[in-house]
């Protein structure tokens, strides 16, 4: 569905990514692990068309994404969660979600039964709501783009535990219904659980990757690359 080949991307004379490979296949749940400021959010940036892509290729479907403007790209059915979230705080919970909404099985009515608060502050304004239910917010607009591959930038950055836990159970639902998901995060445990396959990004390049199981039996590669 998803493939980057020898990627390198640039942020004005600064080299942020050397060479990346990393593919997503249709149904298929993969991790991008990495400590901060390792080159996670800027490959996020490189396939949604808001990073300098200087040579390599990336594409969708066999569909080239390079060059292509952001709003195009995602027209062709990828999803982004922001790192940050993004929402738009003056407007409510509704407006938020109507903004991106097309048509397809993701519907306002299906969006709300997976996230119930969202319904309960529908009239309330974005920016009044929590750190947790704007990251529900947040993946909740990008689901009603009915996206084939949803992109989750820190899905699960600065929450309380039981919201992060909420959160994980939403994606973990996602996958069981087949919705493809490339997850960029950095909390292992319950990646390991979720993700098919993981990939292990370092100062721009990609130094590992594999099955959740090879990870979990690899202590050298867990400490090395991720201090776990």
């Amino acid at each position: 569905m998803l493939r980057l080949e020898q990627v390198a991307a640039w942020y004005g004379s600064a080299q942020a990514l050397f060479g990346v490979d990393l593919q997503v296949d249709a149904g298929e749940v993969v991790a991008l692990l990495g400590r901060n400021g390792m080159g996670k959010t800027t490959t996020v940036n490189s396939i949604m068309g808001l990073a300098d892509i200087r040579d390599g290729s990336i594409t969708f479907d066999d569909i080239e994404l390079r060059g292509q403007a952001a709003h195009r790209i995602a027209r062709l059915g990828l999803g982004l969660v922001p790192e940050g979230r993004q929402i738009f705080p003056n407007l409510t919970v509704g407006e938020n979600l109507v903004a991106t909404m097309r048509r397809g099985p993701w519907t306002m009515d299906r969006v709300l039964t997976l996230f119930p608060r969202l319904g309960e502050r529908y009239r309330q304004s974005g920016g009044r709501l929590s750190g947790g239910e704007q990251q529900m917010l947040a993946i909740g607009r990008a689901l009603l783009t009915n996206p084939r591959l949803l992109i989750l930038d820190e899905a699960a950055e600065g929450l309380a535990p039981l919201v992060r836990k909420e959160i994980w159970s939403c994606l973990t639902a996602l996958k069981g219904e087949g919705q493809s998901i490339l997850v960029i995060d950095r909390h292992l445990g319950p990646l390991m659980s979720l993700a098919d396959r993981h990939y292990i990004i370092e100062k721009g390049h990609i130094v590992w990757t594999g099955q959740a199981a090879e990870l979990r039996a690899n202590a050298s590669v867990r400490e090395r690359y991720l201090g776990v």
